[in-house]
């Protein structure tokens, strides 16, 4: 009997520490198995996708083994349609294998917004209006008119545009303005080291006009251009210079940060005393 009781335990304690390892190989097989899944430790920088078509997105998306979905769309005028503009999350950040990548897009078709009745105010309140509705102010046409820098006309392509008439968002609008029964001028701004947009916006708030606008060699894509910035414009700025309303500056815009630090020595010797 005793023979018999002893096996018994034997075997009963043989079948615990038996479980037990079994119980413990089992965590270990998932454990490594969740980390093999889940690439434990593996991070990889996400790409710049911005001024990428999709079909060029997905060929590295592919290649990085990453995923990628389309979330929403917006339009620039001066971007090419269908290329990435925002992405989420953004370039070189530390993610996971199979990371879906969010992109925002450049609309193919341009989303249309009714014109506005800009005529009779001034040119600031006209240009608040307008930017409410995504479209922006063009070239300025002064003539001769009692009622100072008032809109007289708003016009589009070169003819008239009438109040809530459908129009391509982000277009411009030409706008006539009184310039009171004489001649009347303005300062010329400075736009050293604007970018393209606020020097269009300095511009404009001197009652001037955008003339030329010239990248030079730096600028190889539409992220550089995003970043240029401008070295050289004519007329040149001065504190004494002044040019009649409506005159067209040019710009000349560059990402080499070389030629704008000798362009900056250049303007601290010359441009200021003209």
């Amino acid at each position: 009997m005793k023979f018999l009781k002893d096996r018994i335990q034997n075997i009963f304690l043989r079948n615990i520490i038996l479980a037990i390892a079994l119980l413990i190989l089992l965590f270990l097989i998932t454990l490594f198995g969740l980390k093999i899944y889940t690439h434990h430790g593996q991070a990889y920088s996400v790409p710049d996708f911005k001024g990428l078509t999709i079909s060029e997105a997905e060929e590295i998306v592919e290649d990085k083994d990453f995923r990628f979905q389309v979330v929403d769309s917006v339009f620039f005028n001066d971007m090419k349609r269908g290329v990435i503009v925002d992405q989420n999350p953004p370039a070189d950040f530390k993610v996971k294998a199979n990371r879906t990548i969010f992109f925002t897009i450049n609309a193919f078709t341009k989303p249309k917004v009714e014109m506005p009745n800009i005529v009779g105010v001034s040119l600031r309140q006209a240009k608040a209006i307008l930017e409410t509705r995504g479209l922006f102010v063009g070239k300025l046409i002064y003539v001769p008119d009692f009622a100072k820098n008032n809109i007289l006309k708003q016009k589009y392509e070169g003819s008239e545009i009438q109040t809530n008439t459908l129009i391509d968002k982000g277009a411009f609008i030409d706008v006539v303005i009184g310039n009171g029964l004489s001649s009347q001028s303005t300062y010329v701004p400075d736009l050293f080291l604007h970018n393209k947009d606020k020097a269009l916006q300095e511009i404009t708030n001197h009652y001037l006009n955008i003339g030329a606008v010239i990248y030079d060699e730096s600028v190889k894509n539409f992220k550089d251009s995003l970043n240029a910035a401008v070295y050289k414009q004519h007329p040149i700025y001065s504190k004494k210079r002044r040019i009649r309303l409506g005159s067209f500056i040019d710009i000349w815009l560059t990402v080499d940060s070389t030629k704008l630090y000798k362009d900056a020595l250049l303007i601290q010797t010359n441009y200021f005393d003209e």
